[in-house]
């Protein structure tokens, strides 16, 4: 992307460069008006009537007054031609700025949607470790459990078969005894 400020400046200086050559244009065909009027005021008056003298002179006031209306018609002119100038080249920054939020909004919004991506999957992935490890636990828990339950059967067992022993030898004990 090209930057706003530098557009801008371009097309001010683009409508500067304008506005001076139409500004140039018409003073200098108005220099040159005037010069030959000047010249024409300057030539000898001897043996010129006084009325071709104030004729002469009316028409290089004329003619002054026609240059300086040319003037500041050019100046006026020169003045539109800057103020649209400018108003391009702000028109312009603006349309720059717009584009550079829309693509800064885009690239925001595409951040966002693969962050919540990647959040998901996460998630996802949490999701399933969390299962792995409960079914694991799980597994384990039962496994300790089938084993205690084991244990104490065969302890049991164990102990039962001691207690019949223990009867048994009480009994062989006693009917020895009692014979």
């Amino acid at each position: 992307m090209t930057d706003p400020r530098k557009q801008a400046k371009k097309a001010s200086e683009e409508a500067e460069e304008v506005a001076e050559e139409s500004a140039m244009k018409p003073l200098e065909e108005v220099q040159e008006q005037v010069e030959q009027v000047v010249k024409e005021a300057e030539e000898p008056v001897v043996g010129k009537p006084l009325d071709e003298v104030l004729g002469q002179a009316e028409r290089a006031y004329a003619a002054y007054m026609e240059a300086e209306r040319q003037v500041a018609r050019a100046y006026k002119d020169n003045e539109r031609q800057v103020a649209r100038a400018y108003k391009r080249a702000e028109q312009q920054a603006k349309n720059t700025c717009d584009e550079a939020i829309r693509q800064a909004l885009k690239i925001r919004e595409e951040a966002i949607g693969q962050a919540l991506k990647a959040r998901e999957e996460a998630i996802t992935q949490a999701e399933k470790a969390y299962k792995k490890g409960k079914e694991r636990a799980e597994r384990a828990c039962e496994a300790s459990i089938e084993e205690a339950w084991k244990k104490r059967e065969e302890t049991a067992e164990q102990a039962w078969q001691l207690r019949e022993e223990t009867i048994e030898q009480a009994w062989s004990i006693y009917s020895k005894l009692s014979k």
